[in-house]
């Protein structure tokens, strides 16, 4: 799984120091993006712009080539406001990976296999490095639901998932809790989500979970993957405590 001698470093001069909480981890996220651009290499010119105001950690190109601008341990800007499970400045605690691909506004695509393998193998890495949890690999409109749709409803996040580098979508014993869209919108900000615009954040919800319809419609399917997500997470971090000694 090591990337050792695979990443081209293409520095940015668009970075700064993190702010870490005393006592708390630099790193607890991986915030994944499509860069939303025609080309990868313009995208990678933008990205090492002083005069943009924006950087990433890593860059996957089409053909899988990895370049890195960021050194992990400084904050990129790639998150702007965004929140998740309350907590804000997202661009201290996180890292950003750019995966190439045009976007909405240019002819979004699927992303090609030799991409996926390489954006996989990124993330187990990173994820391993800082210890991320797999609740925390999460896209862009996960952070920013109103201003962002990446990497969109055709990213592969099953396959992430089929790696344990990211939650997987429930798909078996759905049951609706039938909760009204208050207490469907206080699960969802359990979760994560910032709620302040409930449409939304179903739409980024739905975006991530349940790729086939984006409509923001908070339907019995749509309570029933939230409502067993939390259930499975919940489980899960128990056996977790568990096996470290801590539940």
């Amino acid at each position: 799984m090591s990337l050792a001698g695979e990443i081209e470093w293409r520095p940015s001069p668009n970075y700064n120091a993190r702010v870490v909480p005393e006592g708390g981890r630099p790193v607890r996220q991986i915030i994944l993006h499509y860069t939303g651009m025609q080309e990868g290499e313009a995208a990678v010119h933008w990205l090492c712009n002083p005069e943009s105001g924006v950087s990433a950690h890593y860059l996957v190109h089409e053909d899988g080539r990895i370049i890195q601008m960021v050194e992990e341990m400084d904050r990129a800007w790639h998150a702007g406001a965004s929140l998740w499970r309350g907590a804000a400045d997202l661009n201290s605690s996180s890292i950003g990976i750019e995966i190439q691909n045009p976007g909405h506004e240019w002819g979004y695509r699927p992303f090609p296999d030799i991409q996926m393998r390489s954006v996989i193998r990124l993330v187990a890495t990173v994820a391993v490095r800082h210890r991320i949890d797999r609740a925390d690999v999460i896209g862009h409109s996960d952070v920013a639901p109103t201003r962002k749709t990446d990497p969109g409803e055709l990213f592969d996040w099953p396959r992430l998932a089929m790696h344990r580098v990211a939650l997987s979508r429930p798909d078996r014993l759905l049951v609706d809790p039938g909760w009204g869209d208050g207490a469907f919108a206080l699960a969802l900000e359990r979760f994560g989500y910032d709620i302040a615009d409930l449409a939304a954040a179903t739409r980024a919800f739905q975006r991530r979970f349940r790729q086939t319809t984006v409509d923001g419609i908070v339907d019995g399917q749509t309570r029933a993957i939230l409502f067993t997500l939390q259930v499975q997470e919940e489980q899960r971090l128990q056996a977790r405590d568990a096996e470290d000694g801590t539940g």
